[in-house]
């Protein structure tokens, strides 16, 4: 079984960078005041299904530990399995006509079998069409005191104001690189995968905040490296390159030595690294250069090693700050078009000589 999937939440304290939501909800149900509908946003791998799931499950616990489901009692053991009738999902991708909509307006005039409460977790809600939006709203105002629903999306602003005006609203954040380097750490030591903590941060900073995507890396990583997850490894699958490459080509932008610069785009594609992740990388270096120039406490936000922290700070005095944020601007615009474009090398080569314009560069 995949990573994502072997260790998918099972209670609120499992979930990981979202204690925001997970301590609300977990104070409901104690409480005892829980909504009719939910509203869960936030970017792709952030925990909305899973936490939507554990909700469902809680609700319905009949012994809950501090809000979350006890996963032993008969409730439990019978929502764990994805086709129970009280637990209902439906992609809104690909089901998000009025009368799939309908359809859930007609089921659920049918109380929940052996529980209290029927869950309606509707993924991807901004699927809907204007008039499945109309049919679903007529639900959300006068629902049955048996039904909750959870709408999920990555994309709230497409939703109609009459459904957010109806929902408890949450937002899934970001995950931050230490509490994913920490909990793959965790799952590692689990699985005896050995990993050392530089491979660690490079798949935590992949996965950009993502826990899904973090552990799909990860477990194609693993796969590849057999066991034992090594530094070199990890850039060789993930196509991204090592910070002494990046200072190195900095150091050429800094000299406007052309030759050079283009000698090392030459390198990198002789070696199969790929060219329009290097500039994401790019990008991200100037950013960290920029945060070591003009931050205090600068490695409490970069977390590098000591030694690479020395690298870049040396390196950020030869820049003015202006020239840093042009590099971020000129090197993020172009990461798109060269996913796409069928010269990636060449663009590429624009791109930097963009980023060296306005000054005089030397020939070799």
């Amino acid at each position: 079984m995949a990573l994502y999937r072997a260790y998918r939440p099972k209670t609120f304290e499992e979930v990981i960078g979202q204690e925001h939501i997970t301590k609300t909800l977990q104070n409901q149900i104690m409480n005892g005041h829980i909504g009719h509908a939910y509203l869960f946003t936030g970017t792709r791998g952030t925990g909305k299904t899973s936490v939507a799931k554990i909700f469902a499950r809680a609700v319905n616990c009949l012994d809950p530990q501090n809000g979350s489901p006890c996963g032993k009692c008969a409730n439990c053991l019978k929502l764990q399995n994805d086709n129970d009738i009280n637990v209902i999902e439906m992609d809104a991708a690909s089901n998000n006509k009025v009368d799939d909509v309908r359809e859930i307006r007609e089921k659920v005039k049918f109380m929940p079998v052996d529980v209290k409460y029927k869950v309606y977790i509707i993924d991807e809600v901004h699927m809907l069409t204007d008039s499945a939006f109309n049919a679903l709203l007529k639900t959300l105002e006068e629902p049955p005191k048996h039904i909750i629903f959870i709408l999920a999306t990555t994309e709230v602003h497409k939703l109609p104001q009459t459904i957010l005006s109806r929902c408890v609203r949450f937002d899934f954040r970001l995950v931050s690189v230490k509490e994913l380097m920490a909990h793959l750490e965790k799952i590692f030591k689990r699985e005896k995968i050995e990993c050392d903590e530089e491979s660690l941060k490079l798949i935590a900073t992949a996965g950009e905040g993502s826990v899904r995507d973090t552990l799909s890396i990860a477990d194609s990583i693993a796969s590849y490296c057999q066991g034992k997850i090594t530094k070199e490894e990890t850039l060789k699958i993930l196509g991204t390159t090592d910070y002494l490459l990046n200072v190195e080509f900095f150091n050429c932008l800094k000299e406007r030595e052309v030759g050079k610069m283009l000698a090392l785009i030459d390198k990198m594609e002789k070696e199969g690294k790929n060219l329009a992740v290097f500039a994401k990388d790019i990008s991200r270096h100037a950013r960290n250069l920029l945060v070591v120039k003009t931050c205090e406490n600068a490695n409490e936000i970069l977390s590098l090693p000591d030694d690479a922290y020395a690298l870049f700070d040396e390196q950020a005095k030869l820049f003015d700050e202006k020239d840093l944020i042009r590099y971020m601007q000129v090197f993020s615009s172009a990461e798109n078009e060269l996913r796409y474009t069928l010269s990636v090398r060449l663009l590429l080569e624009t791109t930097c000589l963009t980023a060296m314009s306005g000054e005089q560069v030397k020939k070799n």
